[in-house]
Order: C-alpha cells, then sequence, then structure tokens
C-alpha cells in the first residue's frame, strides 16, 4: 500500500513541479527589465525610478495603480462612490455611517483594481500588494499590465470598431427607449381622448335617443291633431252647407212672407196666428243662428288651435331638422372616431415594431457582446497557444543544440579518427617506402659488391 501511495505522489509532484516550471517560465517570459518598467511608468506622467521599484513606496504604488486603473477603466474612488454609497445604503440602511467613506471608495477602487489584473493575468492580487508591496511582485504586475498596454495598443482598431458598435448600439438603443417613451405617452394620451369621446359619444347616442323618443311622441301627436283637424273641417264644411241651407231657407220665406203680406191684412185674426208662426219661426231661426254662431265661433277656435298646432307642427319639424343635423354630426364625429380608432391601431402597430426592433438590436446587442467575449476567450486562448508554442520552441531549441552539440562532438571525434587514420595509412605507406628504398639500396649495394 505504502509502495502504491509512493508511486501515486510521484507522478503528482512532477506534475506540480512541472506546472510551476512552466509558470515560472511563463513570468519571466512575460517579465520586463526594470529600467523598461520604470520608463514606461514615467511615460505615463508618475515619476518613477529603479531605485523606487527597489524599494517601493505603498503611497506611490497605490497612485501608479489608480493612474492605471483611471487610464484603462475611465474609474477612480471618485467614480466608484455613488455605487459603493448606494450598495452601502442598501446593506447597512441608516447605519451606513457606520463605514467610512474612504474604506468604501478604497474598496471599490480595489475591486475594480482586481478585475484589471485578473484581465491582465494577475489572478492573486491582494491588498498586501497595495500596503506592503515587494519588489518581485510589483516586477511581475508592472510587466503584466505593461504587456497588456502595449497588446491593448496594437490591437486599437479592432477595440475601437467594438467600442464604437456598442456606442452606437447604446445611442440607438436610447432613442428607441425614448421613441418608445414618447409613443408610451401618446398611446396613453390618446386613450384618455379616447375614453373622453367615448363619454361624448355615449351622452350624445343618449340624448339621440331621446330626441328620437320625442321626435315619435311628436309625430304620434300630429297625426292626432292632422286627424282632429280633418275632423273639424269636415264638421266645418258641413255646419258650412246647414247654415247656407237655413240661410236660403230664411230668404225664402222672407219673400214667401212679403208675398202673403198684402192676404193678411185681409185677416186679422189670420195675420195674427201667421205672425205668431213666424215669430216661433223667427226665434228658432235665431236660437239656430245662435247655435250656428257658437258653432262658428268653436270652429273659428278650432282653426286658431289647428294654426297653434301647425306652427307646433313647424317647430316639430324644425327640431326634425336640427335632429337630423346633429345625427349626421353624429355620423361624422363616428366616423372621425373610427379613423382616430385607425390611427390608434396602427400607433399600436408602430410602437409594436418598436418593440420588436428594439428586441433585436437588444439580441445583436448579446450578439455582439458573446462574439466580443468569444474574442477576447480566443485572443487568452491564443496567447496561451502562442506561450505553450514558444515554450515547445525552446524545448525544441534547447534539444536541437544539445543534439548540435553532440553531433559537432560526434563529427570533431569522427575527424580525428579519420585524421588519425589517415595519418596512420601515411605512416604505412612511408614505411612500405622506406623498406623498398632499403631493399633497393641493398640489392644496389649487393650488385656493386657483386661487381668489383
Amino acid at each position: 500500500m505504502s509502495y502504491n501511495h509512493r508511486m501515486s505522489m510521484g507522478p503528482n509532484t512532477q506534475q506540480q513541479n512541472r506546472g510551476k516550471k512552466k509558470e515560472d517560465d511563463s513570468d519571466a517570459f512575460m517579465r520586463l527589465p526594470e529600467k523598461e518598467i520604470a520608463g514606461c511608468i514615467s511615460d505615463i506622467g508618475v515619476p518613477f525610478t529603479v531605485a523606487d521599484l527597489q524599494k517601493p513606496n505603498p503611497m506611490q504604488i497605490q497612485m501608479i495603480f489608480e493612474l492605471f486603473v483611471e487610464v484603462l477603466m475611465n474609474a477612480t474612488r471618485e467614480t466608484v462612490d455613488p455605487s459603493m454609497r448606494a450598495a452601502a445604503e442598501d446593506i447597512c440602511g441608516e447605519y451606513m455611517d457606520c463605514i467610512p467613506v474612504e474604506t468604501r471608495n478604497l474598496m471599490g477602487f480595489y475591486m475594480s483594481l482586481r478585475k484589471l489584473l485578473v484581465e491582465c493575468g494577475i489572478e492573486d492580487f491582494s491588498f498586501q500588494d497595495l500596503f506592503k508591496p515587494t519588489t518581485d511582485r510589483l516586477i511581475k504586475i508592472f510587466s503584466y499590465i505593461i504587456n497588456f498596454v502595449r497588446f491593448r495598443e496594437s490591437q486599437t482598431g479592432v477595440i475601437d470598431e467594438h467600442l464604437n458598435k456598442v456606442e452606437n448600439t447604446k445611442v440607438r438603443i436610447e432613442t428607441l427607449y425614448m421613441e418608445n417613451q414618447d409613443m408610451e405617452a401618446r398611446l396613453e394620451e390618446m386613450q384618455r381622448n379616447k375614453k373622453a369621446m367615448e363619454a361624448v359619444v355615449q351622452e350624445k347616442v343618449k340624448r339621440n335617443e331621446e330626441l328620437k323618443q320625442r321626435l315619435l311622441q311628436l309625430r304620434q301627436s300630429q297625426e292626432k291633431v292632422t286627424r282632429r283637424f280633418e275632423n273639424v273641417k269636415v264638421k266645418k264644411g258641413e255646419m258650412t252647407a246647414v247654415l247656407e241651407d237655413k240661410t236660403a231657407t230664411t230668404i225664402a220665406l222672407r219673400q214667401e212672407s212679403a208675398k202673403l203680406k198684402p192676404y193678411v191684412l185681409q185677416s186679422p185674426a189670420a195675420l195674427q196666428e201667421k205672425l205668431t208662426q213666424l215669430s216661433n219661426d223667427l226665434n228658432a231661426e235665431k236660437a239656430q243662428i245662435d247655435t250656428l254662431d257658437r258653432r262658428a265661433r268653436g270652429l273659428q277656435t278650432s282653426t286658431d288651435t289647428f294654426s297653434v298646432v301647425a306652427s307646433d307642427v313647424a317647430s316639430c319639424i324644425k327640431l326634425l331638422d336640427e335632429i337630423s343635423a346633429e345625427l349626421a354630426k353624429e355620423e361624422e364625429e363616428n366616423v372621425r372616431i373610427a379613423r382616430q380608432r385607425d390611427a390608434l391601431g396602427e400607433r399600436g402597430n408602430n410602437v409594436r415594431e418598436v418593440e420588436r426592433t428594439e428586441g433585436l438590436l437588444q439580441r445583436q446587442l448579446s450578439k455582439w457582446l458573446e462574439r466580443t467575449e468569444k474574442l477576447r476567450e480566443g485572443s487568452k486562448e491564443k496567447a496561451m497557444s502562442a506561450k505553450e508554442r514558444m515554450e515547445e520552441l525552446r524545448a525544441v531549441h534547447r534539444r536541437l543544440t544539445e543534439e548540435r552539440g553532440e553531433k559537432g562532438k560526434e563529427m570533431e571525434r569522427r575527424r580525428m579518427a579519420d585524421l588519425k587514420e589517415n595519418i596512420e595509412n601515411e605512416i604505412h605507406s612511408s614505411h612500405d617506402e622506406f623498406l623498398k628504398m632499403d631493399s633497393h639500396i641493398k640489392l644496389y649495394i649487393t650488385e656493386m659488391e657483386q661487381s668489383i
């Protein structure tokens, strides 16, 4: 068990060492010289030297960090004050004064700075780096920030393009929001006008119904008066005919009386009787004439009544004309209300279209934000892959250097071996030549001795 445990710990330890070595190599790759760091910080407007980097002052370091945050994120302790005050009000309520303003703003500034450093690649930033900074940590942090600034400057065109698109989208959203607010206000106003017009229309409809009922009653009264007038006219004609008959009869009787007058003088008793009869007839005629006069006066009264009724009928007809005009106006008002209703529906469609356009723009904005995030992640992945590729290339370079050294040594050994072999061959060939010359000399001496 212990053997297996040790075997399992070995690769983990080796992997940790490799990760630490890789991180150290990455830091070494990202680190900048101290003079370059001091020069870059001095270029942004803060006097800074290598001595300041080797013996850091917390106040100066905090000022430099604030300047970086202000330049890169447009955030200072003053700009984060409203949001931090609102957060303190939400958390502490009326006891928000228990948190000092400086501490509150420092926390907001620290969060902004930490967010910036996370984007730069520093994920272990803490308050220790603000209040007790060390040279090694400052070199690392400043190197990462300066490299991030350089990368940002190299991608200024792309960043400005996306920022312009975001700003245009924000302006478009604000414009659409204001137009939406105006449309909603106009819609509310039109709805209020619609309600007011509906009340007026209902009142006019009610008045129209009352006028219709009144008109029906007047028509019925007119018909009754017309029938009565016709009856009275017929009776008047009959009474006039009776009066004419009575008048003709009276005239005829007078003529008869004038004719009979000479005969009456001859007989007083008969004349007296005739006079009595005539007196009776006269009284009857007078009574009948009085009756006819009363009827005539009644007919005159009826005629006056008929004239009054006729004037009432004329006024009713005039009222009917006015009602017709009111009905025409009502129809026009209904047509105008229908047009306004159609316009209101069209405005509602426009509002829905604006809302749909706003939704599309929101989705496009989210898509652009996602694309920006993907591009940022892609750039991070590319940077990481570039780092890994650089590490691989460095390893390959070291390996090639080692192989080249080994090959050089091998070639040197081979060259020395070849040279030694060549020298030995030359020595052997020289020795062979020497032996040949020695044999020739010995042969020559032998021949000389023989010749002597």
